[in-house]
C-alpha cells in the first residue's frame, strides 16, 4: 500500500501545476484590484458586482445558458435514438457504427469548425444545393443557427456514446421477461429500457452543456464575433483587454456555474441509480 502510494506522488505534483495553481491564481485575481504597474493586494468584490450590475455582460450569461441547454437538449433528441439503433447491431456492426461516430473526433476540433465555416457560407455547400432547386442564397453563417448547428456537431458523439453505453450493459432478458409478462414493445421500452438508460443520458448531459457553456471558438468563427458568448468575453479580458481580475471573476462565475451544473447531474444520477435498484 505504501508503495502504491508513492507512485501516485507525480500524479498528485503534476495535478497541483496544471489545475490548482491556476485556480489559486484565478481566485486571487478575481478578489483583488490591479493598479497601474503592480497587483495591489486589496481584497474587493468590484469585479462581480461590475458582471451581475452590467446588464449587457447578464444577457451575455443567459445567453450562453440558453445556447448550452439548447444545444444539450438537441444532443439528447438526436443522440439517444442513434445510440438506441447501435446498441440493437450485431457485434461487427455495432463495433463499425461507434468507429463511424468517434472518427470525426479524431480531427482536431477547431479544423472542424472551420470547416462548417466553408460549408455555412453563402458560396457553401448548403446554399449550393438550395440553388439547384431555385432557394438561396440563405444566410446561415454568423448566426444562433450556426453556433447551435457547430456545438451539437462537436459534442454530439459524446452524448451518443455515453447513452450507448448505458444500453448495451442492460440485460436484455429484462425485456424478453416484459415480453412474457404482455407489455407491448413501446411499454417495455418505457417502463424498462429508458429508466435504465438513464444513467448515460445523465453523463452525456454532463460531457455537452459543460463545455457548450463555456466555448469560445466555436461562436467566434461560426458566430463572426457578432454573437458573443461567456467565453468569448473571457478570452477579450485575458487577451486584449488586458483586465486579468474582471476576467478572473468571469471565469470564476463560470466555474461556479459548472461545479453547480455537475452537482445537479450527480445528484440526479445517483436518485435514478437507486430507483433502479428498487
Amino acid at each position: 500500500m505504501k508503495q502504491f502510494r508513492s507512485m501516485t506522488y507525480p500524479y498528485v505534483a503534476w495535478i497541483s501545476v496544471i489545475i490548482v495553481v491556476p485556480m489559486l491564481l484565478i481566485v486571487l485575481y478575481a478578489f483583488t484590484t490591479s493598479g497601474n504597474d503592480v497587483l495591489t493586494i486589496q481584497f474587493t468584490f468590484d469585479n462581480f458586482v461590475r458582471f451581475v450590475t452590467d446588464s449587457v455582460f447578464m444577457e451575455v450569461l443567459l445567453r450562453s445558458l440558453y445556447i448550452a441547454v439548447i444545444t444539450t437538449l438537441i444532443c439528447i433528441l438526436l443522440g439517444y435514438p442513434i445510440a438506441y439503433v447501435i446498441a440493437q447491431l450485431p457485434d461487427r456492426g455495432n463495433t463499425l457504427a461507434i468507429l463511424l461516430i468517434t472518427m470525426p473526433t479524431w480531427v482536431n476540433m477547431l479544423v472542424r469548425t472551420y470547416a462548417w465555416m466553408g460549408i455555412l457560407q453563402d458560396e457553401g455547400v448548403f446554399n449550393t444545393i438550395l440553388g439547384f432547386f431555385g432557394i438561396g442564397p440563405v444566410s446561415m453563417i454568423h448566426t444562433s443557427f450556426a453556433v447551435i448547428l457547430g456545438m451539437v456537431y462537436n459534442f454530439l458523439p459524446f452524448m451518443i456514446l455515453q447513452i450507448h453505453t448505458s444500453l448495451a450493459k442492460m440485460d436484455k432478458s429484462l425485456l424478453e421477461a416484459a415480453s412474457d409478462l404482455g407489455a407491448a414493445p413501446a411499454t417495455a421500452f418505457l417502463r424498462v429500457t429508458l429508466p435504465l438508460s438513464l444513467p448515460g443520458v445523465i453523463s452525456g448531459i454532463t460531457l455537452v452543456f459543460l463545455p457548450a457553456v463555456s466555448s469560445f471558438f466555436i461562436p467566434k468563427l461560426l458566430g463572426g464575433g457578432q454573437y458573443v458568448l461567456v467565453g468569448n468575453i473571457i478570452e477579450t479580458q485575458f487577451l486584449t483587454t488586458g483586465d486579468w481580475n474582471f476576467g478572473s471573476a468571469i471565469s470564476l462565475i463560470m466555474a461556479i456555474i459548472i461545479m453547480l451544473s455537475m452537482w445537479l447531474t450527480r445528484k440526479a444520477d445517483v436518485q435514478v441509480a437507486s430507483r433502479g435498484k428498487e
